[in-house]
């Protein structure tokens, strides 16, 4: 294991890693910027460095301070955490070449994933399912882009391949509008990401988001931690996710979870991931991998009892999984809610100063935040505050601490979306479970209608 490791992120995040890292004996180095110099991460650990100015181009995203830092503190190995650098490739490259663990999976692999289209046509080959579409990036020929959105059949979505967080897509219903959504995707593409490739695929009405979680090690050993449901979304940012995902037969999960280990050996992955995926009608159609821990990790952590964060250091040190497939057992059901420093239904963001703090407790009841009273909610970043975590034995019994827990949370001096998680938590659509990615955008837009 390693003495000493770097955490090159902010927030909960960092928090999350630091404590896995403590309880281990390994010592950590916090890099902040100037607007998080009083953080609690930063306070507790082993020794800091700050990087820059609160914009993060100029600090979580610059590369040559974070190696510097590293360099400085003689750190062993960095973690990224999710958001910022996690999944850059070129990063993670530096970050071995300057001598350093990467933890995480190796510069190519994430490349390879880091790309819709080479991630798609990877999974092809390992044999997991994908979306009905072009296996690569669209010609420049309008006659063949026809031809192409006519064999798959309207609606299509035009996606870009460097995309993501919901950017860089466009849904087309008609041909007349087709030529014009590749073109624009393109020019949003090249001007967002670098990079104008943009691919077609099937648009699918009403899925929902199913996750799993894998864990592999550098040794080819793979296994699949079950199923996430994150279908409570809006613009493609996820608010609520729950596992496992209600409605599911085991035989489905099993078959899944398996295709997604054995992908993870043919592409020899290493460390935590997430294969993405919608599904509609009893069939799931791949998407996108996460080659990082997710925010929505701990649901996972809650009903298999294992530690993900502490595996992935085991992993980058080495080690073997500690596990088979067959030791994995599923336990319960645990729900999270995203607190994020918004307005609840209009989502503006609303930095500032937290007067109160109080977070609730009691059984199955589990906080990672980084926050306390008093704390500053800098404007720069995301608006993430903390994850509510309830667990139960049941998915009802889940649902029913999560809503005692909101109601004991208090958070004064900023606004949070703790009134539209109260409301969903009861509303009917979601008690039944199985709604669509579209269903918290409808009510919401419904919502705003009849005021």
């Amino acid at each position: 294991m390693f003495e000493k490791i770097l955490i090159a992120n902010r927030g909960e995040i960092a928090l999350r890693i630091q404590r896995a890292c403590r309880e281990l004996g390994v010592k950590t180095v916090a890099v902040h910027s100037e607007a998080d110099a009083d953080a609690k991460y930063v306070r507790l650990a082993d020794e800091s460095v700050c990087i820059g100015p609160p914009p993060s181009g100029q600090s979580y995203l610059n590369i040559p301070a974070i190696i510097s830092a590293a360099e400085v503190t003689d750190a062993e190995a960095i973690h990224p955490g999710y958001g910022f650098l996690s999944e850059n490739a070129d990063f993670a490259e530096r970050v071995e070449k300057s001598g350093f663990v990467f933890i995480g999976p190796r510069p190519e692999t994430i490349r390879l994933m880091g790309d819709k289209v080479s991630a798609k046509q990877a999974m092809q080959k390992a044999g997991v399912p994908v979306v009905p579409g072009v296996e690569g990036a669209l010609p420049e020929s309008p006659q063949e882009v026809i031809r192409i959105a006519r064999s798959i059949g309207y609606p299509v979505i035009i996606k870009a391949s460097g995309g993501g967080g919901g950017r860089g897509m466009r849904v087309v219903y008609t041909e007349a509008a087709l030529l014009n959504a590749v073109n624009t995707t393109r020019a949003e593409a090249q001007a967002a990401f670098g990079n104008p490739m943009v691919y077609m695929e099937k648009f699918l009405e009403n899925p929902r988001h199913i996750e799993v979680q894998v864990l592999a090690d550098e040794h080819r050993n793979a296994v699949s931690l079950g199923t996430r449901d994150c279908s409570m979304q809006r613009r493609h940012q996820k608010i609520i996710e729950e596992a496992p995902a209600p409605g599911l037969t085991a035989r489905e999960v099993g078959r899944i979870g398996e295709r997604c280990a054995d992908a993870c050996r043919k592409i020899a992955y290493r460390g935590a991931g997430t294969f993405e995926f919608l599904y509609e009608n009893g069939e799931f159609y791949f998407i996108e991998m996460n080659t990082r821990v997710q925010v929505e990790h701990p649901v996972t952590e809650m009903v298999t009892g294992i530690d993900i964060v502490q595996t992935q250091l085991r992993i980058a040190a080495g080690e073997k999984l500690p596990f088979r497939q067959k030791d994995v057992e599923f336990r319960g059901h645990a729900i999270e809610c995203r607190i994020n420093a918004e307005h609840p239904f209009k989502f503006t963001p609303s930095p500032g100063r937290i007067t109160s703090w109080h977070v609730p407790g009691g059984p199955g009841i589990r906080v990672d935040s980084h926050v306390f009273a008093n704390y500053m909610v800098p404007p720069y970043y995301d608006s993430l505050i903390g994850k509510l975590i309830a667990f139960g034995a049941t998915r009802e019994q889940a649902i029913a601490r999560m809503r005692v827990a909101l109601s004991e949370m208090v958070v004064e001096g900023i606004q949070t979306n703790l009134p539209l998680h109260q409301e969903i938590m009861l509303d009917s659509a979601f008690l039944r479970s199985g709604t669509s990615i579209h269903y918290l955008e409808e009510k919401l837009a419904q919502a705003n209608r009849s005021e």
